[in-house]
Order: structure tokens, then sequence, then C-alpha cells
């Protein structure tokens, strides 16, 4: 528990306003962690959902026309060496697949071109080219595969090159080569793939210098929305804050109901407290005593003496004495009226009727109660009664004179009363113990 008068007073002050704030931005604070731990936000992401695998094969093939060494009529597939006598035409196929994930992709379209094409370099840098497109034909898939062949005469492919070398005699090198470029569109991805295998020329033979094999893949994207795990941080700070705040609102309720001037009396004395000591003031100290307004007023007077502030925690004062003039505050009221502490006695019925006859003995601002007197007047003060109240100025209250003692001595020395007389007579001021008696008292 918090042991701040400050604390105190605001929760005295603004108690309800308080609690009713922190309990709304506590319950707050709970939904909205809830709301953060039911709701978890979510990103767009591009992920990969599949990959597209385009595949381009070229292969050759030729038919035997004469016999010889094979057969006429046989196929020669992708044979490593052809001769213009027997296979004098050769027949070149562009097969491509799409598939999807392994799957095959219906929705493609490929664009085969076949063409020939001659090259004249020196030093190993081409300075001419020439391309002879042989077929060109675009054809949706079926199955995911697209074919595309034609063919040509070899023989005179090897003419034109014997003139090409001839113009080109000492200049540079020729070359001829077959080259395969397919171009597809997926709904997705579109791309060209192009390649080229030399086509070796001797004088009764050709065949192809390398293979066609183009492979190209394409990873196929998606936007895809992901869910992000809880804001932990977020989290952990709006519980934190929410159990701050209902506990906030606990204490602040818990404390409401402390008295105002009681913790405005408690932030002084912690203010003051180097000036302060606990102690006990007799009635009879000093000749004047001068109520001051405030304790701030009492702590002036000491550091402007240099004397301290003596607080009677019994009599609840606050008091610096300098010579004979004392200086004191106190909530309870005068300097007379924190002397007489609030006794209760009760008086038996003789017959027995059970009833109780409580009288009290506790000046409040400057009188008495009935049959309990409050301090002695002084000598040039005259008692003024009025209904069983007795009032006196607060500089000679609680001071007994002699010969008001000794009267009241000689008329209870008279004849004894009997115990009913003692119980319905309330009891005078001389059945009165001294003030700082306190086992007297506590008799009582």
């Amino acid at each position: 528990m918090i042991d701040n008068p400050r604390f105190d007073l605001v929760a005295a002050r603004h108690g309800q306003r308080l609690v009713v704030a922190l309990l709304v931005v506590g319950i707050a604070l709970l939904v909205l962690t809830g709301w953060v731990l039911a709701t978890p936000s979510t990103t767009t992401v591009t992920q990969e959902v599949g990959e597209e695998h385009i595949d381009t094969d070229v292969t050759t093939n030729a038919t035997v026309v004469q016999d010889g060494l094979w057969e006429r009529g046989t196929t020669l597939e992708s044979s490593p060496v052809y001769t213009y006598n027997d296979t004098p035409e050769l027949t070149i196929t562009a097969a491509t697949t799409a598939t999807d994930s392994g799957e095959p992709l219906e929705e493609v379209t490929v664009t085969h071109e076949l063409a020939l094409v001659y090259e004249a370099e020196r030093d190993g840098e081409v300075f001419w080219s020439d391309r002879e497109v042989l077929h060109n034909e675009t054809t949706a898939a079926e199955d995911g595969q697209v074919r595309t062949a034609t063919t040509v005469d070899v023989r005179e492919i090897r003419e034109r090159t014997l003139e090409l070398e001839e113009t080109l005699d000492g200049v540079g090198d020729v070359s001829v080569s077959i080259s395969a470029e397919t171009v597809y569109e997926t709904g997705s991805n579109s791309g060209t793939d192009d390649d080229a295998v030399p086509l070796a020329l001797t004088g009764s033979a050709y065949w192809l210098d390398g293979s066609h094999e183009i492979s190209e893949t394409t990873p196929e994207t998606a936007p895809v929305e992901v869910q992000e795990s809880p804001n932990t941080a977020a989290v952990g700070v709006g519980a934190l804050l929410a159990a701050l705040s209902l506990g906030g609102a606990a204490l602040v309720a818990s404390r409401s109901g402390v008295d105002v001037s009681d913790a405005r009396q408690r932030i002084h004395e912690r203010r003051y407290d180097e000036w302060i000591s606990t102690g006990s003031i007799p009635m009879w100290i000093g000749e004047h005593h001068l109520e001051l307004d405030t304790l701030e007023d009492v702590v002036d007077v000491a550091i402007d003496t240099n004397e301290r502030v003596v607080h009677d925690t019994q009599r609840d004062l606050f008091a610096v004495v300098n010579d004979d003039v004392v200086y004191y505050y106190s909530d309870r009221g005068g300097w007379g009226e924190t002397a007489w502490p609030t006794v209760e006695i009760n008086h038996d019925d003789e017959a027995g009727s059970g009833g109780v006859d409580h009288q009290q003995a506790h000046a409040q601002s400057g009188h008495s109660s009935p049959g309990i007197p409050g301090p002695d007047p002084g000598p040039d003060d005259a008692p003024a009664a009025s209904h069983g109240h007795e009032e006196a100025p607060d500089s000679v209250r609680g001071q007994e004179s002699e010969e008001q003692r000794s009267q009241a001595e000689t008329d209870t020395a008279g004849t004894p009363a009997s115990d009913s007389e003692r119980d319905s007579t309330p009891l005078s001021k001389s059945d009165l113990p001294d003030p700082d008696d306190d086992d007297a008292w506590e008799q009582i």
C-alpha cells in the first residue's frame, strides 16, 4: 500500500473521477489487447506457386534413297553422319514441350522459326552473315507440345557454301549453321529461346556438329496473403498498461475515503519533519498562549526563534515554546479545548431499571459537557453557566486555584453520600483529576 499523503489528498479530492477514468482506460486497453490477439495483421507477398518449363529439342532425320550403305527407304534419325548420295535431303524438326510443375500446359502458344545462317569471319570475328528462313510457324500447344518440321536439300547448301568460299578466298572462312528460334507465350510468362548448331560439309558427307537442346525454367508466382504472428511487444505493453490502470483504480478507490484535512496535515508534517519533534506539552507551561492559523505558521516561528516544534500526539497539538509565550496550532481548537480527553461514565440505576446515564467531558470550541467542567477560569473571569456549559479564556484554562480545590474538599468531606446519591449526582469539577494524571483518567 502506498503511504504517500499527497496521493491520499488527490484520491480524497478526485477519487471518484480518477477511478472511473482508470477503469475506462484499463477496460479499453484490455479490449484493444484482445483485438490485437484475435485479429493478427496480414500481408500480401509474392510466392512461388509453381515452375514453368519450356524445353525445345531440334532433331534431324533423312530417308535413304538408294541401296548402298543402307537399304533404300531406311530412315536415319539423328545420325552422326549423312552422305550426299544416300541421304541428299535432311528433315529438321523442332519439338517444344511446356509443363507447369510436371503437368502439361494447355494455354500456351509457340512460334518456331528454322533458318540457315551463313557467316564469314576473319580472326574469330564475323564480318558477314546471311539468314535464310526455312520455316516459320505459330501453333497452339496440344497437351503442352508443339512440333514444327522442314526439309532441305543439303546439296544446294553445299553449292552455295562453295560459291561463298570462292568469293571470299583468302579473305575469311565461311561456315553454315542451322538455327532454331522458339518464341512462347503462356498465361503468366513469355520468352524467346534461340540456338544454332554448325552444319559440317565435306566432299561426300555432312553432319550436325553438336545438338539442339534448349531449356528454360520460369518460376510461377502469385500474390498470397500471409498471416503474421501477433505483435508480442504491443500485446505485452497493452496488458501491462491495462493491469496498471485497473490496479491504480483499485488503489485510488481504497484511498478515496481518506479525510482531506488529515491528508493535508500529514503533507505538512512530512514537509517540516526536520523541524518537528514528538513530545508532551503540559497545560501549565507558558504565561501566554497564541493560537496560529496553520502548522506552517508554527514552523515559521520555530525557524525565526531557532526553536523546535513539539508535536503532542495525545492533544494533537503543535507548539513552539519561546520564554513564557507558547505559539501553537491544533485542528481540535484552542489551548484549553485540547486538554480534556473524551470519557464515558456509567451510572447504575438503584432501582435495577438497567438505564445508563452517559456523561462526556470533552471540551469543544470553548465549552465543556454538562457535569464535567472545563479548565478553571482565571481570577478576573466570571464563570457563565448556561445549560451546564462553562467557558474560560484559553490562557488560564486547566489551572485550578487552591481556594476552589479546598472548598471542594470541604464540601466532599461532609456527610458521606449513599451509593444511590453518588450515582445520581453529577460529577463536580473537584471530582476530576489533574489533566496530566493519565492513571486517574484511566480509572474513571
